[in-house]
């Protein structure tokens, strides 16, 4: 399969499972951990750097837009971008029960573009805005030997009292899985859509989509915010972040098997880019389709996090082994 006709994630230029292992290869050589106050926290799967403070915990996250900016750029749009990489970083600690109190961007530019600039810290502000987080710095660096374009990233800074940090570890068989609409493709699996989709061009309107193919790329990445109420207000015992893996993600809070035999609704963009020839277990594992976040949590607990969250229902059940969706009345195992 050539790289203009991909079929899956790994054939368009990413590797999740590639990824990983530079991830392992990483790791392996921090060994140094602060003693004392600050002191790491390590915890499998966790979605933020964890340290421990006493009474409290501080979490770090740091996360950017991906080949999204190139949809801005062809598009001439950045305004929306900026939202995208506080989302991205936000929801992240959101997944672990904490509050995002603080963050820094960098933006990387080819050569420095005042104008574009302008429009990424008009997203950045109203994303900050939606979060209820300071941007207190950021660095911004012109690097014409390294960067073509612009790349956009940051970092997060959020706190919890540690009975409110949430690790998966409470999650048991029977337990409800409630799952959060996402706004459309957030900022996961870009280069594949981008690919499949760049024979129709970003200016088409496509089937009954009232957006552009470009304008429905673009739409920026929900914040979870409301998930910081549900946590103080509701039982939980598991939160997933759906971002690059897809329902891969729930595998982070537990080794027991997810059934969810009714997923919400995939945005039509989904259908538009399977239709090129991606399978359905290849969608799920790369896309959120339709769920940008899930709620693992008892079945009683299930009505007040519907009422708390915007679009929310309950789509399956902690039960068995391994990932399994029911999508257009057949079963499919996206993991075992």
């Amino acid at each position: 399969m050539n790289s203009q006709h991909p079929s899956t994630y790994a054939e368009s230029g990413v590797d999740i499972s590639a990824e990983e292992e530079a991830i392992k290869a990483l790791r392996k050589h921090f060994t140094t951990k602060k003693k004392g106050r600050g002191s790491p926290i390590n915890i499998e799967g966790a979605y933020a750097g964890l340290l421990d403070m006493g009474d409290f915990i501080i979490g770090i996250t740091t996360d950017g837009v991906g080949s999204k900016v190139l949809v801005a750029t062809e598009m001439g749009n950045w305004k929306t971008i900026g939202i995208d990489c506080m989302a991205m970083n936000v929801n992240d600690l959101y997944a672990m029960g904490l509050e995002p109190i603080a963050f820094v961007d960098y933006l990387a530019m080819e050569s420095i573009e005042p104008s574009i600039a302008d429009q990424i810290g008009q997203g950045l502000a109203k994303g900050a805005k939606i979060a209820n987080v300071s941007i207190v710095g950021g660095e911004t660096a012109s690097l014409p030997d390294i960067v073509r374009g612009f790349d956009l990233a940051g970092s997060c800074i959020g706190i919890a009292a540690k009975e409110d940090l949430v690790t998966g570890h409470k999650i048991e068989n029977g337990d409800a899985v409630v799952g959060i609409p996402s706004s459309g493709i957030h900022s996961n699996g870009l280069t594949l859509a981008r690919k499949l989709l760049a024979k129709y061009g970003l200016y088409t309107r496509y089937g009954s989509m009232e957006r552009t193919l470009g304008e429905e790329l673009l739409v920026p990445t929900r914040i979870y915010s409301e998930v910081l109420d549900i946590n103080k207000n509701c039982e939980v015992h598991g939160l997933a972040h759906i971002t690059g893996g897809g329902l891969l993600n729930l595998k982070r809070l537990t080794r027991l098997g997810l059934n969810l035999s009714d997923p919400l609704e995939p945005q039509e963009i989904f259908s538009v880019i399977q239709a090129e020839g991606v399978e359905v277990r290849e969608m799920y594992k790369t896309f959120n389709m339709g769920m940008g976040f899930a709620i693992i949590a008892p079945q009683r607990e299930v009505r007040r996090i519907a009422r708390l969250s915007d679009g929310s229902k309950q789509v399956g059940t902690i039960s068995g082994r391994g990932i399994r969706v029911q999508h257009d009345g057949e079963l499919v195992e996206i993991s075992k």
